[in-house]
C-alpha cells in the first residue's frame, strides 16, 4: 500500500506534505515514515493517508469555482474605482 506522509512542528503551521512511501501495513508504514522523514526533528506531528482512501475532487467538480476573479484581486479595480470618484468630486 502506498501512504502520503504528512508533518508538522508542534503549535506551529500546518500539516504540510512530506512525501509519499510504500508498506504492507499500518504499523510498518509508521516506522517507515518516522525513519524517513522524522530523522532530524522535521516534526512533531505525522499524519499517514493511505493513497486509496483519498478522496479527489475532480476538474469537472472544480471547475464552477474557477472563474471567479473578483474573490481574489490585487486591489487595482479597487484601487481605480475610488480614484474615479474622487476626479468626479472635483
Amino acid at each position: 500500500m502506498i501512504y502520503e506522509v504528512f508533518l508538522k512542528k508542534d503549535g506551529r503551521d500546518e500539516y504540510r506534505h512530506a512525501g509519499a512511501l510504500e508498506a504492507a501495513n499500518d504499523e510498518l508504514a509508521l516506522v517507515l515514515a518516522r525513519e524517513s522523514y522524522l530523522r532530524r526533528a522535521e516534526g512533531s506531528r505525522l499524519w499517514l493517508a493511505r493513497r486509496d482512501h483519498i478522496i479527489e475532487g475532480g476538474t469537472d467538480f472544480v471547475a464552477p469555482n474557477a472563474d471567479k476573479p473578483h474573490r481574489h484581486h490585487d486591489g487595482q479595480a479597487v484601487a481605480a474605482h475610488r480614484k474615479q470618484v474622487r476626479e468626479d468630486r472635483s
